[in-house]
């Protein structure tokens, strides 16, 4: 589903992101990166996505040589991709329920089948009382809920998450991080960029350590693992 060949990344000024990364993670994958502040964590997510793209290698999804595609080819492959931000990235003139089904419009799908995936989105994260209201009368979890609801409301075959639970409490956080495990359990690919060790150990999902923008010997998954849920 991903691989990386030999990938770098160098920002202007010489500031080098990732030096000559190499991984893949298989499709129905469920992978953790590593790392502290700085190690290229949120760089190689942009990558698959195509907000950036690498200085020398390639990034492949699902076969797909993502830094050869025309920019008019990067929407295609954004929506077949669930991404998740530290920073919701909602829109506060749009409702919650609005802000779900924006992400199923997009595909052209039918008036009432947006209807229902959202309605069914809502319910999964537990905010269908809320579908009315604007997310900034929303608290920082509920609205990172709302942005887990809009990626995953398309039942896309990877999902990415930078950080989900980084500006969240403890509970919430376990949350977020169970909805994850529920859509690596429907199948999707899962790569999750986060400082949460306590997840890791629970999960027992295959770790990928960033240091310095290199790859540390990646950990395979503790055979005795303890999914959430």
């Amino acid at each position: 589903m991903v691989e990386f060949e030999k990938v770098s990344k160098i920002y202007p000024g010489g500031i080098e992101a990732l030096k000559d990364v190499s991984f893949k993670a298989e499709p129905g994958e469920f992978v953790f990166l590593s790392g502290p502040s700085g190690a290229g964590k949120s760089t190689l997510l942009r990558l698959l996505y195509r907000e950036e793209s690498p200085s020398s290698g390639r990034v492949l999804v699902d076969g797909k040589d993502v830094g050869r595609l025309s920019s008019g080819q990067v929407p295609a492959l954004r929506r077949s991709m669930g991404i998740i931000f530290q920073d919701f990235k909602l829109l506060y003139q749009r409702t919650v329920f609005e802000n779900v089904a924006f992400a199923l419009q997009v595909l052209g799908l039918p008036t009432s089948e947006v209807r229902r995936e959202t309605e069914a989105a809502l319910a999964l994260v537990g905010l269908s009382n809320k579908a009315g209201l604007n997310p900034h009368k929303l608290s920082g979890g509920e609205q990172q809920k709302v942005a887990v609801a809009r990626a995953l409301a398309h039942d896309p075959s990877l999902v990415l998450a930078d950080e989900p639970t980084g500006n969240l409490d403890a509970e919430t956080g376990w949350e977020i991080f169970g909805l994850l495990d529920q859509a690596h359990r429907k199948g999707a690919t899962v790569l999750v960029a986060t400082h949460n060790r306590a997840a890791m150990d629970r999960l027992g999902k295959r770790v990928v350590q960033l240091r310095n923008g290199s790859l540390e010997t990646p950990q395979e998954a503790p055979q005795e693992a303890q999914p959430l849920g």
